[in-house]
């Protein structure tokens, strides 16, 4: 038996928090059974709702603008949203602590696929699951489609080419991506549970996200009738950024019957990746390993499947996108409970090195989570989140305190919600006379965040053009009186 605990990672794309909660639509019994024996953790935030830049936090523990990587790493130019390199991540930490440690699946962190550099000594990375031809609409998916039990596209304005919204395929998952994946895992771990050295495997996947694309046998068990439409599928948004209305008109003529059947192949999707854990999960039961391994389920960021009008994810600053599952179990983690404090998808790195006593990765920009897992109602402070867009830039810092979420835009009037009172957030409260001293406060706490992570494109904001939030950076210093600002 090993003297450290075993960690299984298993990483699914696009998973919205909501998708798998008690309650949800979506059958999930296998990450169900996992919730039974842990912690749900629902306040979970991503740091940024984008692929690449969101799973480089999670291994380094850093935030995108400190690991470099602000974008899907593919989108732009090969200079560009590259990862620095001379930062650790926690498989390394893992690697020198004695671990045996196996990636596999979607990496989509860097271009290089190189993970023996990052601490995977064996590395599973499935170079096609970065889908680098997303963006075109071509990406590969004849194979799936030829017999295809429904296919919606996404066509028009004109110029732009037809691009696959969701698709049932007659492929079950043993002849797909998903399972090939699982079956790579399980080999490794074939190989490491009898090896008396603690183990590390990460398990990723391209699926649900897209292209979105599930399997005929899991799309059967829903009724696309009973599918249920999000609550602010018709948000005018009429009090938001301009942007958001601009990305509802994409999905203008998706009508509620489509939106359904989207959704009932996402949960099917999400389903079948339910099924693949089981696998996994049923192999450390079966030669008794589970009893030393931490099993974490955690998804990068979540997906929008109609809320506010929208799909996909890479645009808005909703809870949709940013609460992602986290469920966690094994030694010394509570089992049957559920934990309401904010923790960030960065601080899993910490965790993680905490948790195996291996050396720690010791950054301002995330912070481990240990004593939550003991007792899930000790405080927890503020989650924290950056955008720096997809293609299109933006900039937005995101701050979850309590209730209350405020969203600082560079680009258009900022949001605050409170998260109790309207859950949906089809309410901004950023112009309420009586949030005046909130929206200071909580603004004043980003730009904390903002000097401690050392944001240097934020702290040079004195430029008189860009003073356009309601405090400016000198709000955040430690010292009392402020510090003099970044030179024009």
């Amino acid at each position: 038996m090993p003297t450290a605990p075993n960690i299984l990672v298993f990483l699914p794309d696009a998973v919205p928090a909501s998708a798998v909660r008690p309650g949800s639509q979506c059958l999930v019994p296998n990450f169900d059974r996992l919730a039974a024996r842990g912690m749900r953790l629902d306040r979970c935030y991503t740091p940024t709702p984008v692929c690449s830049p969101a799973r480089a936090s999670l291994m380094t523990g850093l935030l995108p603008h400190n690991h470099g990587v602000l974008q899907v790493e593919h989108c732009v130019d090969d200079d560009q949203s590259c990862l620095r390199t001379g930062h650790p991540h926690w498989a390394q930490r893992l690697n020198a602590a004695g671990y045996r440690t196996g990636y596999f699946g979607k990496w989509h962190i860097e271009r290089t696929n190189r993970l023996e550099d990052f601490g995977w000594q064996v590395n599973g990375c499935d170079e096609a699951a970065a889908q680098r031809h997303l963006g075109e609409g071509v990406a590969a998916t004849d194979a799936l489609l030829d017999d295809a039990v429904l296919a919606r596209y996404l066509e028009g304005p004109q110029g732009y080419n037809r691009v696959l919204h969701y698709a049932v395929t007659n492929v079950p998952p043993s002849g797909r991506r998903i399972g090939a994946t699982t079956d790579r895992a399980l080999a490794y771990l074939d190989t490491v549970i009898e090896g008396g050295a603690p183990w590390a495997c990460c398990v990723s996947y391209a699926e649900p996200n897209t292209p979105e694309i599930a399997g005929a046998e899991a799309f059967s068990r829903y009724d696309v009738d009973a599918i249920e439409l999000p609550a602010n599928l018709d948000d005018d948004l009429s009090d938001r950024p301009a942007l958001y209305r601009r990305q509802r008109e994409i999905w203008q003529h998706t009508t509620a019957r489509q939106w359904r059947e989207q959704r009932a192949v996402y949960f099917a999707a999400i389903t079948e990746l339910d099924e693949q854990f089981g696998r996994l999960v049923d192999r450390l039961e079966a030669s008794g390993a589970i009893d030393d391994t931490i099993v974490i389920v955690v998804s990068d960021h979540g997906r929008y499947l109609g809320a506010h009008g929208f799909d996909n994810h890479n645009f808005g600053a909703f809870e949709e996108i940013y609460n992602v599952p986290l469920v966690m179990m094994g030694p010394g983690i509570a089992a049957g409970r559920t934990a309401t404090g904010c923790v960030g998808l960065a601080d899993l790195c910490p965790t993680l090195l905490e948790l195996s006593g291996a050396d720690p990765i010791d950054v301002p920009d995330s912070s481990s989570f240990v004593h939550l897992l003991t007792d899930p109602e000790a405080p927890t402070g503020p989650a924290y989140g950056e955008n720096h867009g997809c293609r299109f830039t933006v900039q937005q810092r995101i701050l979850w305190d309590g209730d209350w979420k405020l969203v600082f835009n560079g680009f258009d009037d900022d949001e605050l919600y409170n998260l109790v009172d309207d859950p949906h957030e089809t309410r901004n409260r950023a112009s309420d006379p009586d949030q005046t001293r909130r929206m200071d406060e909580m603004m004043t706490a980003i730009w904390r965040t903002i000097h401690e992570t050392g944001d240097r494109a934020m702290l040079g904001t004195h430029y008189p053009p860009m003073r356009m939030a309601r405090v400016g950076p000198n709000a955040g210093c430690a010292d009392e009186g402020g510090q003099p600002g970044a030179e024009l």
